[in-house]
């Protein structure tokens, strides 16, 4: 089985509705952002996916979030913006748009101690 990954940053704000404790309160993150994809066999060069590709992916998911308040973008106007979600949400986004390979997970820091991972 083959794998790579790509790795993004973005800053960004949100607080936890129907948590008890700071993080209730409006915070911001400095995020990064690891995308895996894996597969059992390579193209005819030799790549499992485009690093280039999978990198502008990520990129063009993480500006929606860049710099905002994560709350008042949807879907997180409705579901909680916390890390497993944001996860699950940047997972969907570029899975979706993908013709051929698949994601094995997306792994959020929100902290350099503190990541969240979402696997489907």
């Amino acid at each position: 089985m083959f794998e790579i990954c790509v790795e993004h940053t973005f800053a960004a704000g949100h607080a936890l509705r129907n948590y008890r404790g700071k993080c209730e309160n409006v915070h911001g993150h400095n995020y990064r952002v690891q995308v895996a994809m894996e597969g059992p066999q390579l193209d005819e060069t030799g790549l499992l996916f485009d690093f280039a590709e999978l990198k502008r992916r990520l990129r063009t998911t993480a500006e929606y979030l860049d710099h905002q308040f994560i709350n008042d973008l949807k879907p997180f106007d409705e579901i909680n913006p916390s890390a497993e979600n944001i996860a699950k949400f940047i997972y969907e986004q570029i899975q979706r748009d993908l013709k051929s390979g698949n994601l094995s997970y997306v792994r959020v820091w929100e902290t350099d101690t503190s990541y969240a991972v979402y696997r489907p």
